[in-house]
């Protein structure tokens, strides 16, 4: 399958003749084409999507709701469409295709249609005055999202963008391009008016740099890996364009002495792991106090051993392959650094899978003891199911050791007194921690990080401010 750009309400060859092979990570099998789009299919999509931006900004907050609960029916007809394409396409299990995925980028729409419809401006009375703040739309956007949740993350952005009055140009990962041509066609099929969602595929320093320099682009929603980032932020901020970017993450689990073991178990192989621990949010760092430490090691090591590796179509399967054959080889490298650093591994390896998997990108959950804390692989963002897991003796030091990487994405807390819990979670410098949970998501709250884990925050009105622009208008009273 040959796929194309999304451009002006078409899809369309991109100009240049040059492909990219999309491949299954769990076999290595090439099943589909994405073009390397190069300067003038940029071009073509930000004019498009600058032609429709004044007539679809003029339209009111509930009309735009209304054409994001169009495209939430859309997905949501093509929900097993949806769940089946993410699994292929990034080597992830199925079932949690089906239960994140699939039913986030749905949720999504239906969300920020529902936040749109309740927006209004503010109003601020002075004793002589009165100040009416409105917001409106920014103007054309560039979107970029990564390969670990493709879907979810291109409709957290496209849906508070478009609902909030601007324009878009998508930008999605190369490696995972399918379900973002999906979109393409249940926006193409619900009727929405073209040049509102345009497309265009490739690789970063092809469509993506285009798009990200291009003089008509107003602003520019990131996210993906730390170094890319920060190329992004060099090209985007000397021109002003409005910038956000969510990006890496070196993540803790603190385990306290007095959690709920069993819960506390089943939680942190979650956040570890989940995806082949292909999430920014993962709790790669796993520190467990002195005293539960040997119990918590023997019965974390028994729950990450039984998980099930395999077939991604396998409803059974907990874990699938990684990304890529170069993504591997960077586990695998990280692996053999952890052991120059002194570390143990306690379980690992490669999983015995059937031939046709053979040429797939597979590795094992891996547990790592006696590293440093300050060792590269207990602060470098591994992006894999790699963990490191220290002991620490009181919560001073459990702060200590969470706070001493240059990420500040996320973390969590477990333990039975909330009050501890609140305590530790407000002294780690990060932007979201969880108590005894993990990835437990409530859509109206901020997200995003400090530190080189990104700028700004996105979700609830953290989006629809960073979509907008702030306008105030001050009224004097006779």
């Amino acid at each position: 399958m040959d796929l194309m750009n999304y451009i002006g309400g078409k899809f369309e060859r991109a100009t240049g003749g040059e492909w990219l092979e999309v491949k299954e990570p769990a076999t290595g099998d090439v099943f589909a084409r994405v073009p390397l789009s190069g300067t003038p299919d940029v071009d073509s999509a930000v004019r498009a999507a600058r032609n429709a931006q004044a007539a679809w900004g003029q339209l009111a907050h509930s009309k735009r709701a209304e054409w994001l609960d169009l495209i939430a029916d859309g997905l949501e007809s093509r929900y097993d469409d949806i769940a089946s394409l993410e699994s292929r396409d990034t080597g992830k299990p199925i079932s949690l295709a089906r239960a994140v995925d699939a039913q986030r980028s749905v949720a999504n729409f239906r969300f920020f249609a529902e936040a749109i419809r309740e927006h209004e401006g503010e109003v601020f009375e002075m004793t002589d005055a009165t100040n009416f703040v409105s917001y409106r739309p920014v103007g054309v956007g560039a979107l970029i999202t990564p390969w670990n949740l493709p879907l979810y993350l291109l409709s957290w952005k496209v849906a508070p963008a478009i609902g909030m009055g601007n324009t878009v140009v998508c930008k999605p990962s190369e490696m995972t391009p399918m379900t973002a041509n999906l979109l393409m066609e249940v926006i193409d099929d619900v009727g929405l008016p073209d040049g509102v969602v345009n497309l265009v595929h490739g690789d970063g320093s092809g469509a993506g740099s285009s798009l990200v320099s291009h003089d008509d682009i107003d602003l520019v929603s990131f996210t993906g890996g730390t170094s890319t980032g920060s190329k992004v932020a060099e090209v985007a901020a000397p021109q002003f364009k409005k910038l956000s970017l969510e990006l890496g993450g070196k993540n803790s689990s603190i385990v306290l002495d007095d959690c709920d073991m069993d819960s506390t178990i089943k939680g942190v192989v979650r956040s570890g792991f989940m995806n082949q621990g292909q999430v920014c949010l993962c709790g790669s760092r796993v520190l467990v106090q002195e005293g539960v430490y040997d119990e918590f090691l023997r019965r974390f090591i028994e729950e990450v051993e039984s998980m099930r590796i395999g077939d991604p179509s396998d409803e059974k399967t907990d874990l699938g392959a990684l990304i890529s054959a170069d993504h591997l080889r960077k586990v695998e490298r990280y692996i053999e650094l952890a052991k120059e650093e002194g570390g143990t591994i306690l379980t690992g390896g490669y999983p015995h899978l059937p031939e046709k998997f053979s040429n797939g990108n597979w590795i094992a959950p891996t547990v790592i003891s006696g590293l440093g804390v300050d060792s590269r692989c207990s602060t470098e963002e591994i992006f894999g199911p790699v963990v490191s897991i220290h002991r620490f003796s009181d919560d001073s030091e459990a702060i200590e050791i969470a706070n001493n990487t240059r990420y500040g994405l996320a973390g969590s807390v477990w333990t039975s007194d909330v009050g501890r819990g609140r305590m530790i979670a407000d002294s780690i410098h990060t932007g979201m921690v969880w108590i005894n949970t993990w990835l437990h998501r409530d859509l109206r709250v901020p997200f995003g990080g400090v530190g080189d884990s990104g700028v700004g925050r996105e979700g609830g009105k953290w989006s629809l401010g960073f979509f907008s622009e702030a306008t105030n208008v001050c009224v004097k009273h006779d």
